[in-house]
């Protein structure tokens, strides 16, 4: 669903905002992911939503929520709807913001039989936006 949502944005020439505030959203998220993925090191690089080897990670960005990168996809999509304002990019970003929430889910399901700390540190660290969800 992600990929999906972001490839048809893509397609339509809507995935990068020609509106100054969305771009700044876009730049914020687009540091936001390379600050999680260099956080996460190599292993961050896989298409499956299974926990990979290497330990929990609880540092830089992932202090302060549990899923960075896919916050971070979902910020950059929504600003794409600001700059663009349609129901067909609204309907793109939504196709991702639902299959995130969806892996977010199915990773966290894994992580919690994976890694028992994770049970800790997810009752002191939202998902994907600081102090709502």
């Amino acid at each position: 669903m992600m990929v999906g949502g972001i490839v048809s944005l893509i397609l339509t020439k809507t995935i990068v905002s020609p509106l100054l505030p969305a771009i700044g959203l876009q730049v914020a998220a687009f540091i936001l992911m390379v600050w999680a993925r260099l956080t996460f090191g190599r292993r961050s690089f896989h298409l499956g939503a299974d926990p990979t080897d290497g330990g929990l990670v609880t540092t830089g960005p992932y202090r302060f929520i549990r899923h960075p990168i896919y916050a971070a996809v979902c910020l950059f999509v929504w600003a794409s709807v600001l700059g663009s304002p349609s129901l067909l990019t609204g309907a793109f970003a939504l196709t991702v913001t639902v299959g995130a929430v969806v892996r977010v889910f199915c990773e966290e399901h894994l992580l919690v039989r994976k890694f028992p700390d994770y049970a800790v540190y997810s009752r002191t660290t939202k998902r994907m936006v600081p102090f709502v969800f």
